[in-house]
């Protein structure tokens, strides 16, 4: 089995919830017969910031979102602890 993300027979699906600002990119496929599902990016918007719940990415979603133009205060990832936010450029909450 190819690890996530690294398999071009994978596809990818977006999954928006505009409502409750969520947004998805999974893959999910059948392989040997074994459903194969992983959640490669989960970003949604709260109070005006961007969390970051997941990033399964090699290159780090955060850093592609500040190279885009969005700056780190306005950047939470969600998926650290407060502590480890804490070391980082960008925003606690």
């Amino acid at each position: 089995m190819e690890y996530i993300g690294n398999d071009p027979e994978m596809p990818c699906k977006l999954v928006i919830d505009a409502t409750r600002n969520h947004y998805l990119l999974i893959e999910i496929c059948w392989q040997n017969s074994r459903l194969i599902y992983g959640t490669l990016i989960h970003l949604n918007i709260i109070n005006q910031k961007i969390w970051i719940q997941e990033d399964g990415t090699e290159e780090g979603v955060a850093d592609e979102l500040v190279n885009l133009g969005i700056p780190h205060q306005q950047i939470v990832l969600a998926f650290k602890t407060i502590e480890r936010r804490k070391i980082t450029d960008f925003a606690l909450y």
